[in-house]
């Protein structure tokens, strides 16, 4: 034994672990001692064993199981980065998942105060307001929810979701500050539309939610605060949708001005390529309606627009264009009510928008290319050899 040698005491010190740690990673063969004495069994550590010591006290503390540490610790670099990364990735998922468990119960608790207060950018709110809104139904004949806006305010984000089952709208804001714990609010569309235009004027805008009611306060002033009448109706699960979509077989860019242009008839068919869009006009569906059932927990949000269930003939008296675009993929065609189509097009941001399908008959994915925390889904129509 060299005088340059560590107790196991001592060299627990130097790294942040327990002598009983140290043998218990001698066992698993992770963390051997430089030198065993044979007639006592004393463990002695070597300096240059700290570095793989400290390496191996951080991976315990995120939790990562020891078959995970053997590859982190004698792996390659990319090999560990990999697991690490990876873990990272189940390790926030369930937090994601608590924290939604969480927000449950207490709000299944209503004798226990459950406050959240979530503050945002005044104009940023309402930019969000005035690009999800518009997605909520009108008349939301079975489904009262559908004619709300539900806010999710949480730590990390507060996101804005509204759908009429043609249209899907989501937009992601990151909050100032919050407090409380993570709570869902259901508002009527028309109400927080009313408010777009205070809350743009406004600095910061802070929502204030709890067992009291929920209400907004600009730039923190007491003397600016609004009550907002909450809706108690259980929005649609449409975490299922987003989830659900099929990787895009076609992406493009296009210029979002240019395109909404040429959508000058009721229905139009997109012959889309990776540089190029030609646009078809349509003959009228039969103005059936293919409105899904949707019950609080289903995860049928988007159905297919009036007249999806027949099939539409292309109409070449019509006048239609061609639009050059940046893209890859497979070549697709798709139809489009152009009216919804348009109204994504119309509440997007910045010069170009960026198009995914997946398939004519599927969602189609519509974001701005400057702004991907806003996020539209539109349901094609059916047109003639759709199939």
């Amino acid at each position: 034994m060299t005088d340059e040698l560590l107790t196991i005491s001592a060299f627990a010190r130097r790294v942040g672990l327990t002598p009983s740690a140290l043998r218990f990673y001698d066992d698993c063969g992770l963390l051997r001692p430089a030198e065993v004495d044979e007639q006592n069994g004393y463990r002695y550590y070597a300096p240059e064993q700290e570095q793989r010591a400290a390496l191996l006290r951080d991976l315990r503390e995120i939790d990562l199981p020891l078959a995970d540490v053997r590859v982190v610790l004698d792996g390659g670099p990319a090999e560990g980065a990999a697991v690490v990364e990876a873990h990272l990735r189940t390790v926030e998922g369930k937090a994601d998942t608590a924290r939604k468990a969480v927000a449950r119960i207490l709000s299944s608790l209503p004798a226990v105060p459950y406050e959240c207060a979530v503050t945002l950018g005044g104009a940023e709110l309402a930019s969000a307001i005035r690009q999800v809104a518009t997605a909520a139904a009108s008349t939301p004949d079975e489904l009262p929810a559908l004619a709300c806006v539900l806010l999710e305010l949480g730590e990390d984000e507060v996101t804005l979701v509204a759908t009429d089952r043609y249209r899907l709208s989501v937009r992601k804001l990151h909050p100032l500050a919050f407090t409380g714990y993570p709570r869902n609010v259901l508002i009527s569309a028309p109400e927080l539309t009313a408010l777009a235009r205070w809350s743009a004027a406004a600095s910061e805008v802070r929502i204030q939610a709890g067992p009291a009611g929920t209400t907004l306060v600009a730039d923190g002033s007491s003397s600016s605060v609004i009550p907002v009448p909450v809706v108690a109706e259980e929005y649609p699960a449409y975490q299922a949708i987003l989830e659900g979509l099929a990787p895009p077989s076609c992406r493009i860019v296009a210029d979002r001005l240019a395109l909404l242009d040429l959508l000058t008839t009721e229905t139009v068919a997109l012959d889309i390529t990776p540089t190029l869009i030609t646009i078809t006009p349509v003959a009228s569906a039969p103005k059936t309606c293919s409105k899904a059932n949707v019950p609080s927990e289903d995860s049928s949000v988007v159905a297919g627009p009036p007249g999806s269930d027949g099939h539409s003939e292309v109409d070449a008296s019509g006048s239609g264009g061609q639009l050059e675009v940046v893209g890859s993929g497979a070549p697709v065609r798709v139809g489009f009510a152009s009216s919804l189509l348009a109204a994504a097009l119309t509440v997007s941001v910045g010069p170009d928008v960026l198009l995914e399908i997946c398939a004519p008959d599927r969602p189609v994915v519509v974001r701005s290319a400057d702004q991907g925390t806003f996020t539209t889904l539109v349901m094609p129509t059916r047109i003639d050899g759709d199939g």
